[in-house]
């Protein structure tokens, strides 16, 4: 579903998220979710490393082939981008989300190459209401993706503001 093609002030955003999450009461400590796969191609590679991170093994398939990964790999920030997009996807919620002061533990032990195709699992590691602000939450995420052979190419643990489920009476 995407949810912009729904009239404005009749929007239903209970399919959002592939789990029908929609406010922070709904992301339990402990629940994992898969958000889906996504493929990266050579072209998207050097692209993104041409405008954001242009070191020769991520632009020159030929220097790269001489460096030390022995071929091109993806920007780690290429590798970010696209893991986000697939939560954005599936996991956070339009409705609630109310941004991210940061992430904590960025890692990419493996490299991204040409033709990998990554799959993104999140798991709520701790979700707490705010204390000075009792409309939202506060949730923390351990996020992993892994490529086809199942190696773990980024892992990082994210907190997200979430709007609490509104009080009906309100």
């Amino acid at each position: 579903m995407i949810w912009a093609e729904q009239p404005p002030g009749d929007w239903d955003t209970s399919g959002v998220t592939d789990h029908a999450l929609r406010y922070f009461d709904d992301y339990l400590p402990g629940a994992s979710y898969d958000c889906g796969s996504v493929s990266v191609s050579e072209a998207e590679i050097i692209s993104f490393a041409t405008q954001f991170d242009p070191q020769p093994f991520h632009v020159d398939p030929e220097a790269a082939a001489r460096g030390p990964f022995g071929g091109l790999i993806a920007s780690g920030w290429h590798t970010a981008a696209l893991v986000m997009r697939q939560i954005v996807d599936h996991y956070l919620s339009a409705e609630a989300s109310l941004g991210s002061p940061g992430l904590d533990e960025m890692r990419w032990p493996e490299p991204v190459r040409p033709g990998d195709t990554l799959r993104v699992r999140v798991t709520a590691v701790e979700a707490r209401r705010s204390l000075s602000k009792p409309d939202r939450g506060i949730l923390r995420t351990l996020i992993e993706a892994v490529n086809q052979d199942g190696r773990t190419v980024m892992r990082a643990t994210a907190t997200n503001f979430l709007r609490v489920r509104p009080d009906p009476d309100s």
